[in-house]
C-alpha cells in the first residue's frame, strides 16, 4: 500500500509545490485494448496559485483533472507517473484513501449542472450534504452556510433558491450551485472543469474574483480547466497547452498567448473571438458548405430566402409567468420571466438575445419553439401563431424550425446511438429511405467535423463538445428555415466554435437561414448576429444593430456586459 504520509523532499531554497503531476499517463480499456488518453503529462501548481490547461475536446485536460481526483471511469487507470499532492502521492491511493482528500484536500467545480446534481433533491439539501459529509456545519448551522456559498456564488435571491429543486434554476443558476458545493470545505486545491461556461460574463467576473480572493486569503490553489482563453490569459499565472493527450507548451499565461510558439497554440489564439473581430459572412471569408445540392428542402429555402426583408419570427409583448416553490408547503409566488418582450427576425439574419442568467433568453427562446405558452402575448412564424397549432401545423413547423439547446448531457438520448440521434428526425418527418439517411448523417457528421465511424458510439463515449456537434448535426438534418441556438457553442473548444460559427454563417448565406442565438458570449455575439436585444430581469433593456450595441450602448447594463469579458483588453497575438 502506498504511504500517503511519505512526504516528496523539496529542492532547498525553492518553495514545495502543492500538486506534482510527473510523467503521467492515463488510458481507457476499449475493445480488449489500452487506448492512451494522457502520455507523459507533468505540471506544478503551487500553493496559492491559478494553473489554466486549455485545449479542444479529448485533449486529455480534464481526464488530467479525474485522474488527480481518482475519479477516471471504470474502464480508465493511471497507467504510469506519479500524483503528488499535499506531500502525498495519489497515483496508487485507495478509494479510502482518495475520499479523505476530496472535500477539504481536493475541491471540484465540474462541467456539467445537469449530470451532477440530484434531481430529486433540493440545492439546499445538496450543499448541506456536503458540509455534513466533511464535518464542515451540521443542521441549522449548515443550512445557514449553504444559503452563504449560494449568496458568494452569485445568486440572487438565496434564502429561496436554495429551497428549489435543480429543474427550477437555469442552466447557469446550476453551475452556481455546483461552484457553491466545490467550494463549501474551503479546500487547499480547487479543480475547476469548464467553471464559468454556463455563466454570463458578469457572474462569471463575480465567480473568478471570488475565487481570486480564496487564493490569496486561504492560500487556495486553483487549476483551472477551459477552452477560453481571455480567462486563462486574465485569471491564470501559468498556462499549459495539452493537444491529444500531451502537454505542447506549458509557461507563464500572457507570455504564451501574445508569443505562442507551438503551431497547435498558434491555432488556438488565431480562433479565440474577440471583441474586434469582423462579422462572418463577410466576402473574404473562405467558407465551405457541404449540403446536399439536390435537396428539396435546400431549394425550398433558397426561394423563400430571396425576400431578406420579410420576417420570419415576430414575437409581440412576451410575458411568461412561473410559480416559485416556498418554504411552505403547498404554496407558490408568481415570479415573471418575461415582462413585456417583442422583436422580429428578419429572413436570412441572426438576432442574438444576450443577458444574464436567469434574464429571460431562454425562456423567450423557448416560447418561440412553442415549448412554452405564454402568459400573455404572441409569437407569430411566416405570418402563423404559433400557439393554437393543430398536430399536423405543428409537425410542419417542427420540421422548419429547429433547436439547439444548451445542455449536451441532457438533451441527447443517452440510450440512442449518435446514427439513430442525427436519423431520428428524417425518420419521423418520413423523408429519404435507409440508405439515404445513412448517407445524411455521414454528410453530417462531416459538416460538424466528426468522424464517420462516431455514428456506432453512443453519448457517454463522447465528450461535452463532441455531444454537442451532434446536437447541431440533428438539428441541421432536415434543413430547417430557423434555428434557435441556445448558447449552441458555449461546451466548444475555441477551435471548433469557430469552425461551428463558420458552418453556420455559410448555410445562412447559402440557403437563407434564420438564426435565433442566444448566448452570454459577447464577442461570439459580434461574429454571428445581425441584431442584438440584451435583456434584464426579463426585460429587454438595449436593442439594435450589432455594432451600434458594440460602439454605442446606450444603458449602462450592457456597458457593463462588454466590460466584463474576460481578456477583453489583452492584446493576443494574431497571424
Amino acid at each position: 500500500m502506498t504511504d500517503l504520509n511519505k512526504a516528496e523532499p523539496a529542492q532547498a531554497g525553492t518553495p514545495k509545490p502543492l500538486l506534482d503531476i510527473r510523467d503521467l499517463q492515463v488510458a481507457f480499456r476499449s475493445q480488449g485494448r489500452d487506448v492512451t488518453a494522457v502520455q507523459g503529462a507533468s505540471l506544478t501548481v503551487y500553493p496559492g496559485q491559478t494553473v489554466a490547461i486549455v485545449g479542444e475536446s479529448g485533449s486529455g485536460k480534464s481526464t488530467t483533472a479525474a485522474a488527480v481526483l481518482g475519479l477516471l471511469p471504470g474502464n480508465g487507470r493511471v497507467t504510469g507517473g506519479e500524483i503528488w499532492f499535499d506531500g502525498q502521492d495519489l497515483a496508487t491511493a485507495s478509494s479510502r484513501q482518495f475520499e479523505n482528500v476530496r472535500g477539504s484536500g481536493i475541491g471540484l467545480v465540474p462541467q456539467d449542472p445537469m449530470s451532477n446534481l440530484n434531481p430529486l433533491w433540493r440545492v439546499g439539501f445538496q450543499i448541506k450534504e456536503t458540509l455534513e459529509a466533511n464535518g464542515a456545519a451540521n443542521g441549522g448551522e449548515a443550512r445557514a452556510r449553504a444559503i452563504e456559498l449560494l449568496r458568494e456564488a452569485g445568486m440572487a435571491d438565496a434564502e429561496r433558491r436554495v429551497n428549489q429543486y435543480p429543474h427550477e434554476y437555469s442552466g447557469g443558476m446550476r453551475q452556481r450551485a455546483l461552484i457553491a458545493i466545490g467550494l463549501a470545505c474551503r479546500p487547499k486545491l480547487l479543480i475547476a472543469d469548464e467553471p464559468t461556461s454556463a455563466l454570463d460574463v458578469t457572474v462569471q467576473r463575480q465567480i473568478l474574483d471570488h475565487l481570486e480572493s480564496l487564493t490569496g486569503e486561504l492560500g487556495t490553489a486553483v487549476l483551472l480547466i477551459t477552452h477560453d482563453l481571455g480567462l486563462a490569459a486574465e485569471r491564470a499565472s501559468h498556462l499549459v497547452v495539452m493537444y491529444k493527450g500531451q502537454i505542447v507548451e506549458s509557461g507563464p499565461a500572457l507570455e504564451i498567448l501574445q508569443d505562442p510558439r507551438h503551431e497547435y497554440t498558434k491555432r488556438l489564439v488565431n480562433a479565440a473571438p474577440s471583441l474586434a473581430s469582423r462579422r462572418l459572412g463577410s466576402p473574404e471569408a473562405d467558407l465551405e458548405v457541404k449540403v446536399a445540392a439536390d435537396s428539396t428542402v435546400a431549394q425550398e429555402l433558397q426561394d423563400v430566402g430571396s425576400d431578406g426583408a420579410r420576417n420570419v419570427i415576430v414575437a409581440r409583448n412576451l410575458v411568461k409567468d412561473f410559480k416559485i416553490r416556498g418554504r411552505v408547503p403547498f404554496r407558490s409566488t408568481a415570479f415573471r420571466a418575461v415582462d413585456d418582450v417583442s422583436f422580429a427576425l428578419r429572413r436570412g439574419t441572426t438576432t442574438a438575445i444576450v443577458g444574464e442568467s436567469g434574464s429571460g433568453k431562454s425562456t423567450v427562446a423557448r416560447m418561440l419553439l412553442g415549448l412554452e405558452r405564454p402568459t400573455s402575448g404572441s409569437v407569430e412564424f411566416d405570418g402563423a401563431a404559433v400557439t393554437g397549432m393543430n398536430s399536423a401545423q405543428e409537425k410542419e413547423f417542427r420540421r422548419r424550425v429547429q433547436p439547439i439547446f444548451q445542455n449536451p448531457y441532457g438533451s441527447l438520448d443517452p440510450m440512442y446511438s449518435v446514427f439513430r440521434l442525427i436519423a431520428e428526425p428524417l425518420k419521423i418527418h418520413n423523408i429519404g429511405d435507409s440508405a439515404s439517411r445513412t448517407q445524411r448523417v455521414r454528410e453530417l457528421l462531416d459538416l460538424v467535423a466528426l468522424p464517420r465511424n462516431t455514428m456506432e458510439r453512443f453519448p457517454s463515449e463522447l465528450s461535452g463538445g463532441q455531444r454537442q456537434r451532434v446536437a447541431i448535426a440533428r438539428a441541421l438534418a432536415l434543413n430547417p428555415e430557423v434555428v434557435v441556438c441556445d448558447e449552441a457553442v458555449s461546451a466548444l473548444d475555441v477551435l471548433v466554435q469557430a469552425q461551428i460559427l463558420n458552418l453556420l454563417s455559410a448555410l445562412q448565406q447559402e440557403f437563407g437561414l434564420s438564426y435565433v442565438f442566444i448566448t452570454h458570449d459577447l464577442a461570439v455575439v459580434r461574429q454571428i448576429a445581425d441584431d442584438v436585444l440584451v435583456m434584464k430581469k426579463g426585460q429587454v433593456v438595449d436593442a439594435g444593430p450589432t455594432d451600434d450595441i458594440f460602439t454605442t450602448p446606450t444603458s449602462d447594463y450592457t456597458r457593463n456586459l462588454l466590460e466584463s469579458i474576460p481578456g477583453g483588453s489583452i492584446d493576443f497575438a494574431r497571424s
